[in-house]
């Protein structure tokens, strides 16, 4: 994998970079659709392609281990031929589970054991096999296993948990440098940052991780329920100790308006599950405001979706018919949605590269801020 920067906003930390690997190039800032069981829920790989455009998705490495499972998957030559995605992906290492499966999972030095919210067998991960079975899943950037700590979180608690991921990453380093290629191309291993909303433990975190020297770096442990000042300063602190000349990716994160302050303080890439989930739940994101198409003021409202049309959707139909699709439960309705939302959160971080570039990015910035914060 390499990266290039190549802009940097003169009012801000923002910055535009390519990251090139085997499967194509993304341009940065990114937005990455979540893949987590080797598909983008709701939308077919053709829309996936042609009306969202992302440069790069995610998969799940706890899913797809549990299902369709790892043999599976190596025997379809990777999850990139398996689920007919020839641009880049990334997988999580399953250490977001540690964090979401709390009652279902009991962690030691060692590693996880985790109880299958499926069938409710028991499966243990450790950093040697996490590596491995994304090794085995295929995807070009893999992520290092750690523990994302919950918040409120406890000093002491986080400050353990922090060194204990440090020691899990070393041991998923060992385990890169020796674990073989599968399927003809090279992927590429980012830590993660953690430290909860200590700003010393991130800061500490921020130059464990740094002395690595990883093509590329993530920053775990936000977006976990803290309020969103809290995010950006950690991210801030952060983003001022990992290396300008590597990716930063800031993962789960998160709304609109999220993505836009962290562009604004040196992040490159994000995921979230927000925009697929709440576009099922009649949520939309726009450039005027958040829209919940299931509230009876849309009924006999025939106005396209978003005026600036940022999908083909938004001016293929109308609020009212939308809402119509979602009253009377048809599935076509949440896939508008989805491929709504997810077409604005692409749009979104596209925005931000070409106002990166043309030194626009702050006062752009804040109008959208003030834009999307409204309730219509």
């Amino acid at each position: 994998m390499e990266f290039q920067l190549s802009f940097s906003d003169p009012s801000s930390k923002a910055r535009v970079g390519e990251i090139t690997t085997a499967h194509g190039k993304i341009k940065t800032p990114i937005f990455m659709p979540v893949g987590t069981a080797a598909t983008v829920k709701g939308v077919h790989q053709r829309e996936l392609e042609d009306e969202i455009n992302p440069d790069i998705i995610l998969g799940n490495t706890y899913h797809l281990y549990l299902r369709p499972g790892t043999s599976i998957l190596q025997q379809a030559g990777g999850l990139h031929k398996f689920m007919g995605w020839e641009r880049p992906i990334l997988t999580d290492s399953g250490g977001y589970q540690v964090y979401s499966m709390s009652a279902n999972r009991k962690i030691k030095e060692e590693g996880v054991k985790f109880k299958s919210h499926i069938d409710g067998s028991y499966h243990f991960f450790t950093p040697e096999n996490a590596i491995d079975i994304q090794r085995q899943i295929g995807a070009d950037i893999i992520m290092a296993f750690d523990e994302c700590t919950p918040y409120p979180c406890d000093y002491n608690y986080a400050k353990n948990s922090m060194l204990m991921t440090h020691r899990w990453l070393d041991r998923c380093l060992a385990q890169d440098k020796k674990s073989p290629f599968l399927y003809g191309y090279e992927q590429t291993l980012f830590p993660i940052v953690q430290g909860s909303t200590y700003k010393d433990l991130r800061k500490q975190s921020a130059e464990f991780i740094a002395s690595r020297e990883a093509p590329g770096n993530a920053i775990g442990g936000l977006s976990v329920g803290e309020p969103a000042d809290e995010m950006y300063a950690m991210t801030e602190v952060v983003c001022d100790i990992l290396p300008e000349d590597k990716p930063r990716y800031l993962m789960g994160v998160g709304t609109p308006i999220n993505l836009l302050e962290n562009i604004a303080l040196g992040v490159d890439m994000f995921d979230c599950v927000l925009p697929s989930r709440n576009a099922r739940n009649g949520m939309l994101f726009t450039s005027e405001g958040t829209i919940n198409i299931k509230n009876k003021k849309w009924e006999n409202d025939f106005s396209v979706i978003d005026p600036v049309g940022y999908t083909f959707v938004d001016t293929a139909y109308s609020k009212a018919y939308l809402r119509h699709l979602f009253s009377v439960n048809e599935m076509l309705g949440k896939q508008i949605a989805t491929i709504h939302n997810l077409g604005f959160y692409l749009a979104l971080v596209r925005q931000a590269r070409e106002k990166i570039i043309s030194g626009e990015f702050t006062p752009w910035k804040n109008q959208m801020v003030k834009q999307m914060v409204k309730r219509l």
